[in-house]
């Protein structure tokens, strides 16, 4: 649990929940720990609660992340209870199981949705066959769902190529994305050890300035 800050819900202040458990194994991962169903730093939900309580009126926001947080059973009624508290509601996903991802998107106000490459390249980033099209099949019911979002990728050189990545721009701005960010990866911690720690790959302007007249919002970060 992250107890304040100003990064992970656009606009305000906002604690992070982080949920244990992934399905899929993206070999840029920086937050391998919590991958597996279960972790060596879990904290009881009635404990999330008491501090919450503490912080109404403190607080505007609470974001439920990963990890990948649908694929918790009890993702929604936790959302519900902490709208009832008075919290706008975060939720932080890849949309690893479309249906579950649906019914989250329902409870939130706003969703960070990480769209990992073009549907036709994402097992070669997940490791999980079929991870590209329930990646894109959640990003449809979140275009859908009319909730407040920012679409955002991940990129690692050796994984991405100018090529892929503009084409995948068009691609979402073809949806109707409105709101996307690209993230340099963090190479400092990744799943993958034999993955180069160095994304190295010459960065043009004109490739940022290409993908920043398709979007009303874009940003590129790291």
């Amino acid at each position: 649990m992250v107890p304040l800050t100003t990064l992970d819900y656009p606009g305000q202040l906002s604690c992070v929940l982080f949920c244990q458990g992934c399905a899929w194994r993206c070999r840029y991962c920086h937050n391998p720990q919590l991958i597996p169903p279960r972790g060596s730093d879990e904290v009881d939900w009635p404990q999330v609660l008491a501090f919450l309580q503490r912080r109404q009126g403190l607080l505007d926001a609470v974001v439920f992340s990963g990890g990948e947080p649908t694929l918790q059973d009890a993702l929604r009624g936790a959302m519900d209870e902490v709208r009832g508290m008075g919290f706008l509601v975060g939720l932080h996903s890849a949309g690893i199981k479309p249906a579950a991802f649906l019914k989250a998107v329902a409870g939130a106000d706003w969703v960070g949705f990480d769209i990992k490459s073009l549907p036709e390249d994402c097992r070669a980033i997940t490791q999980v066959e079929g991870s590209g099209e329930a990646n894109w099949l959640s990003l449809e019911h979140l275009l859908a769902s009319g909730v407040d979002y920012e679409c955002r990728t991940t990129v690692h050189w050796h994984l991405f190529n100018p090529v892929r990545l503009l084409t995948l721009a068009q691609r979402l701005n073809a949806r109707g994305v409105k709101r996307f960010a690209v993230q340099r990866v963090r190479t400092a911690r990744m799943l993958d050890p034999q993955l180069p720690s160095v994304s190295a790959q010459a960065e043009e302007a004109e490739l940022w300035a290409a993908m920043g007249e398709m979007f009303p919002a874009f940003e590129l970060r790291g």
